[in-house]
């Protein structure tokens, strides 16, 4: 019976977005609430950019760290005090890295290892370019409770 309701009213959901997006497609408040979800994309991937830059994370940089010196490792000043001295927040630090993995839909959380070890994180495993490794770090840096990173991932391109 609940599994009947919930088809139901996934119907109904449905229609009603159909409905919806057959009448208003060409209203004026749609196009202005998709302009604006569109500006705040472009925002957010320029801001994304910009940190990039500032820790040194495109794949130019780390193409050549890698070369150089066969690692990358990058440390975030700003946040190194604050990092949690309790035994559990090396825990919460893993798990949030490991849910913006799952989250992404780039990396492979199955892929990547992550440890953390009093704020220093360590991602290890595979990805498939050096712009994903990039990503990863990314994620990482910008965790709560994160103070270096120091990755050892590989960029091994997908087999086609």
């Amino acid at each position: 019976m609940r599994t009947f309701l919930v088809l139901v009213l996934g119907l109904g959901l449905g229609a009603a977005a159909v409905w919806f997006y057959s009448n208003y497609r060409n209203d004026p408040r749609v196009r202005s609430a998709g302009q604006k979800v569109e500006n705040a994309a472009k925002t957010t991937r320029d801001a994304a950019q910009d940190k990039l830059r500032t820790l040194h994370l495109r794949p130019e940089d780390i193409k050549d760290e890698l070369a150089r010196t066969g690692k990358i490792v990058r440390r975030e000043a700003s946040q190194a005090g604050h990092a949690i001295a309790d035994a559990t927040a090396d825990a919460r630090t893993t798990t949030a890295i490991k849910g913006k993995l799952f989250a992404s839909r780039d990396l492979s959380a199955l892929n990547i290892s992550v440890n953390t070890t009093a704020g220093v994180v360590t991602l290890s495993g595979f990805v498939d370019s050096s712009e994903h490794i990039s990503k990863a770090i990314l994620l990482a840096m910008e965790t709560d409770g994160v103070r270096d990173s120091s990755p050892t991932l590989q960029a091994k391109p997908k087999a086609k």
